[in-house]
């Protein structure tokens, strides 16, 4: 499902994915409270069209008094054409002013969707099992759905304003036309509104082109939209890893691979800018050939004294603005463009997590709640994505408060285990009954560390301002961080930087110590720890969560002797893992 570099603009595909994506927000409550301020949008649209209709007019009273050497009717004009823009640049003003409010809460509601969506208990799984395919969610959430609620509105409002104007002064366009006579050798012909066709055929001509000199650049914004990203993503992880990259002495290594993906983006950007280029030339020359048309065709009208210069000064007026608006397609295009990668990549990004529900869906996996306060496994047999066997069938349980130590060698599937205890690996068949309402906290080996505070960063999954300040310095003090009792207010640009993996590993466990879950799974979560501080975590885990149920992954016996129960996984001949519950 990766985003295809299509040459064709718009497709049955493109429709549907942008109707998704219009519903998404236009189909909420808050949609159709928007939907008010999008109407006065486009009342404001429509009465710059007007504003810009009644310039025309105004400019044409101006040279009429001009030509005429009326001095009262020149002011007179002078005084209208005033009234008028002032008029016209406060309902401009105030249609800018509409529209970024629509903008602004559309984009709201997008982000909120896709942040439900991505942000929620099946992000693992989508990136496990799509991750080539959704690279960089982070730009897509904050970029595409910026870039394309910004263009769809103006897109969209241009485009009415564009109907508007055709409608309006195409009217006059062909009044002003409407008995021209063009000299010919033989004589004068009469061509109804001529400047009218004359307009039509050239837009027609001029949209054709302008499609078929600049369809390169749909694909081409939806590479540069993803290696950018890809560029952006590789300093943040070198930003994020910094102290790891630096003792290995991989800068050098981190700073070739940096500069590789820049090439990317060097090689896109030259091959954008060259078709944007071509582009620009084409239309350029569009619009100055066009600008000369009208008074071509009225000049031999005003030469013979058929029409006031008031009146050519309005025809090409007339004749700009029908033509903007035929041409709307060509002036357009290079957003346009633009707007259709953002809507294929937000689409893609769909397509990845409606495909990711579908698979969990599937899953042959059943995480079932229960009524007992146990967690028991019945005939599980966990799989790698290919289909593979990693652990054989399993039947197993753990009743509530026991200690349980799950031991073997590395790559025989502990973590996955876990995983499928936490239903996020959907891989393999079975049950797994799960007391349901308990409540479980998995701690990794490496805690993640928010953004915030290191009182945001102690109290998480809780929000800030769940535990006490007293109780949070009780705790650190506990697991030896003392020290980090006056910095809870300190927000530091990364707290994984500032902080050691053994320290670390303790603010992990002073998050189980806080939030008092009833369930805990500890993922070699004490492997940096020294053997004294382990023996202080699990005498601590044991002192003030005396009812909780541990169990933990574990390298060595040590740690293995401070549980009541032990389950192996072990290697088979048949290249499996099989667990034994003692």
């Amino acid at each position: 499902m990766r985003e295809q570099s299509s040459d064709a603009l718009f497709g049955r595909r493109f429709a549907r994915h942008l109707g998704r994506l219009v519903r998404m927000y236009w189909m909420s409550r808050d949609g159709r409270w928007a939907a008010l301020l999008l109407a006065g949008a486009i009342a404001l649209e429509l009465g710059t069209v007007y504003g810009t209709f009644l310039l025309s007019d105004a400019e044409r009273r101006i040279m009429d008094a001009l030509q005429a050497n009326q001095s009262t009717a020149f002011l007179s004009a002078i005084g209208f054409f005033a009234g008028v823009t002032g008029g016209f640049v406060l309902v401009s003003a105030y249609r800018i002013y509409l529209r970024q409010l629509v903008e602004i809460r559309w984009r709201r509601g997008e982000t909120a969707d896709y942040l439900d969506r991505w942000m929620s208990e099946r992000a693992y799984c989508q990136m496990h099992l799509h991750g080539d395919e959704l690279d960089n969610p982070d730009q897509r959430i904050a970029e595409d759905i910026r870039d394309f609620v910004g263009s769809a509105l103006g897109l969209s409002l241009s485009l009415l304003a564009a109907v508007a104007t055709l409608v309006s002064f195409g009217g006059l366009l062909w009044r002003l036309s409407g008995d021209w006579a063009l000299p010919l050798e033989s004589g004068y012909v009469h061509v109804p509104g001529v400047l009218m066709w004359v307009a039509l055929l050239y837009a027609v001509v001029s949209t054709w082109l302008t499609h078929v000199v600049g369809r390169r650049l749909v694909g081409l914004n939806v590479d540069r939209l993803r290696y950018e990203a890809d560029f952006r993503y590789a300093l943040m992880r070198f930003r994020d890893n910094v102290e790891v990259v630096t003792l290995s002495h991989g800068a050098d290594l981190e700073r070739r691979g940096a500069l590789a993906r820049f090439q990317n983006v060097m090689r896109n950007w030259w091959q954008l800018i060259a078709a944007q280029r071509r582009l620009t030339v084409f239309t350029g020359v569009i619009g100055q050939a066009n600008a000369v048309v009208p008074l071509l065709i009225a000049a031999p009208g005003f030469f013979a004294g058929l029409m006031t210069l008031g009146a050519v000064v309005q025809i090409r007026f007339a004749y700009g603005q029908v033509s903007g608006a035929l041409n709307w397609f060509v002036y357009a295009y290079q957003e346009i463009a633009r707007w259709r990668a953002n809507v294929e990549r937000l689409s893609t990004f769909t397509e990845v997590i409606d495909a990711t529900a579908a698979d969990l869906e599937r899953s042959r996996i059943q995480v079932v709640p229960g009524e007992t306060p146990t967690l028991r496994l019945t005939n599980l047999r966990l799989e790698a994505p290919t289909g593979a066997t990693l652990i054989d069938t399993v039947n197993a349980s753990v009743a509530a408060g026991e200690r349980v130590a799950i031991t073997g060698p590395s790559g025989t599937g502990k973590t996955v285990l876990l995983r499928a205890i936490a239903g996020i690996w959907p891989f393999g068949t079975g049950r797994i009954d799960v007391p349901a309402r308990a409540r479980m906290l998995f701690v990794p080996q490496r805690p993640y560390l928010p953004l915030g505070s290191l009182r945001v960063a102690v109290s998480y999954p809780a929000p800030e301002g769940t535990f006490t300040d007293d109780r949070i310095r009780d705790v650190l003090e506990a697991l030896g961080l003392g020290r980090l009792t006056t910095r809870l207010d300190e927000t530091e640009p990364s707290w994984a930087q500032q902080l050691s993996p053994n320290e670390q590993q303790r603010l992990g466990i002073a998050r189980v110590l806080l939030n008092v879950p009833d369930w805990v799974f500890l993922d070699k979560a004490t492997s940096a720890l020294d053997d004294d501080m382990e023996k202080r975590v699990y005498a601590l885990l044991a002192e003030r969560l005396p009812r909780a149920t541990v169990i933990s992954i574990v390298h060595r016996p040590e740690v293995a002797a401070y549980h009541t129960r032990r389950w192996t996984i072990a290697p088979t001949d048949h290249g499996t893992a099989s667990l034994q519950a003692a």
